[in-house]
């Protein structure tokens, strides 16, 4: 299935079951997160997907569409510095990435593209991360 195509869905949708509405004592980040399940995919932007992936939510879903920001701008600001979606991208679990063996190749490259004074510019262990996923054997991708 090419989860492409339901941009106009949401991750309620899309990823069953949907979630109850966060408690009263949510926080903020929790109250995030829900509020962006009810959002069509199609219109989650840089931020949103980062915070999605960063809290490793239906990213069956939300990886491709974030791999398709990246591969043409890798080191986009997408709310905390340059970078930051395609760090929460490359940090997820190995796991995550099994179902798109073609995405994590094509990101793979999109990173080694990446000039080296960009690198430099990240946090501190970024660019090792960097390293880990572009070192990683395709069958873990």
């Amino acid at each position: 299935m090419d989860r492409l195509l339901h941009l106009h869905r949401t991750l309620d949708e899309v990823d069953p079951p949907r979630w109850r509405p966060p408690g009263s004592d949510a926080t903020q980040l929790v109250r995030k997160v829900h509020q962006l399940r009810r959002v069509p995919l199609g219109e989650l932007g840089p931020a949103d997907l980062r915070t999605l992936i960063s809290q490793q939510v239906a990213l069956p879903h939300v990886l491709p569409l974030a791999v398709s920001l990246r591969l043409d701008e890798p080191m986009l600001d997408a709310y905390f510095h340059p970078g930051d979606l395609l760090l929460a991208a490359v940090s997820v679990p190995a796991a995550a990435w099994q179902p798109f063996p073609d995405l994590g190749a094509r990101l793979r490259s999109a990173i080694q593209a990446v000039p080296d004074a960009a690198a430099a510019d990240l946090p501190r262990g970024a660019a090792e991360e960097l390293t880990r996923f572009v070192t990683r054997p395709a069958s873990v991708l």
